[in-house]
């Protein structure tokens, strides 16, 4: 029987989980192994991601799915099983990155396109036939407040790669992940939380037009996009106030047949991605489940307790499960209520 895209959206979503962006390409996890004196090679970065989907409790009980980078897809445990595999027997989805990385944007100074479009059609039949039922695609856009970044080209250009990319994915029965992010922690980093709002409204207003045009269907697919939040040098913003513009903006933008949003952390600390998270789902009505899509936010607390020891693999997996559970309850909306009550 044919899995439908709208019923892998949903489960995608599932209400208290979400999903884990363990997809950093090669040259990413060097820069976070290198954070802990550790070689990036084949077998490290295996034995670090099967730490991580061996957590049992975490992936059974708060991760819905796991976005893969492609060398994972296709690797080995040490025990010789599949790592999606290992995935899929915790009841978890397993992802793709398809994107091939942002570039330099040829004309737009400081501005960049995601590449990744050739020979997609022929790399999505592979990834579905090694169980990969979903994927994602980042856009990155630029944002300065002291000048005209981002243009209107650089995101049009984005925009329609993203929606053809997701056309794409439906083609070949996967559900896309359409990750269009205003970098809060870009360079100069200065921007007001109103610019970002201002920004990400008409990004997000400019893909679901460009998702429309391409024929995409919004009930199989699922919207990662940044927070409202101010630049990471001018962080003034409240919880409460990061929570009510990225939410006004959701309203004003993202159409009621989207299953979920799930939020990328975008280079908040683990704990106010938490906290965000579960301001919004405690304090609004919301015509679509919303959730997380962290990497660094989920994994940041285990890398560090792992240390790439074999000793230190409970204590790695202790600590991405407490990181996994802190963020179900705040897609539930109730992080800071138990956090209270264990006080």
């Amino acid at each position: 029987m044919t899995e439908r895209l709208e019923d892998i959206a949903v489960k995608m979503v599932a209400d208290g989980k979400g999903i884990l962006a363990a997809d950093e390409s090669t040259s990413t996890i060097k820069k976070r192994f290198d954070s802990i004196n550790l070689e990036s090679t084949e077998t490290s970065r295996r034995d670090y991601r099967e730490m991580l989907f061996r957590s049992d409790e975490a992936m059974k009980n708060y991760i819905s799915g796991v976005i893969l980078y492609e060398e994972t897809l296709f690797q080995k445990a040490a025990d010789g099983s599949q790592l999606a595999d290992i995935i899929k027997a915790a009841g978890s989805l397993p992802g793709i990155k398809v994107d091939t990385g942002a570039k330099p944007m040829a004309a737009f100074p400081g501005e960049t396109i995601t590449e990744g479009l050739d020979g997609l059609r022929e790399r999505l039949a592979s990834y579905y036939k090694a169980g990969a039922r979903f994927a994602k695609w980042r856009g990155v856009i630029a944002i300065d407040g002291a000048s005209a970044l981002p243009t209107f080209g650089s995101i049009k250009a984005n925009s329609q790669a993203l929606a053809r990319y997701a056309a794409l994915c439906q083609e070949a029965g996967i559900v896309p992940i359409v990750e269009p992010e205003v970098l809060m922690d870009g360079q100069p980093g200065s921007h007001s939380i109103d610019k970002c709002a201002e920004v990400t409204e008409f990004v997000l207003r400019t893909v679901f037009n460009d998702l429309y045009d391409a024929r995409v269907k919004l009930e199989g697919m699922i919207l990662k996009p940044n927070m409202v939040i101010d630049g990471k040098n001018a962080r003034k913003a409240s919880v409460e106030e990061v929570a009510e513009k990225t939410v006004r903006v959701l309203k004003a933008t993202v159409p009621s047949a989207v299953p979920g949003i799930a939020f990328l952390s975008g280079g908040q600390s683990s704990e106010e991605a938490t906290a965000h998270l579960s301001a919004m789902n405690a304090n609004y009505d919301l015509p679509w489940g919303l959730t997380y899509s962290y990497g660094r936010a989920l994994q940041e607390d285990a890398l560090k307790a792992w240390g790439g020891k074999p000793e230190n693999v409970a204590a790695g997996q202790r600590a991405f499960t407490h990181r996994a559970q802190m963020n179900s309850l705040a897609a539930k909306g109730s992080w800071k209520k138990e956090l209270e009550k264990a006080a």
